[in-house]
């Protein structure tokens, strides 16, 4: 039994980390999907 909560704690933990990693990695949608290097405005 011990092992096994043992590998949930590991679970929770790598889960948490990948997340945060990811949440402040700066690859959103909405960062990847808006430039404004690229925009064509009409004079």
């Amino acid at each position: 039994m011990k092992p096994f909560i043992l590998a949930i704690f590991a679970l929770v933990v790598i889960s948490f980390g990948a997340n945060q990693i990811l949440l402040n990695s700066g690859f959103s949608s909405a960062d990847a999907g808006t430039s404004h290097e690229n925009v064509r405005l009409s004079n």
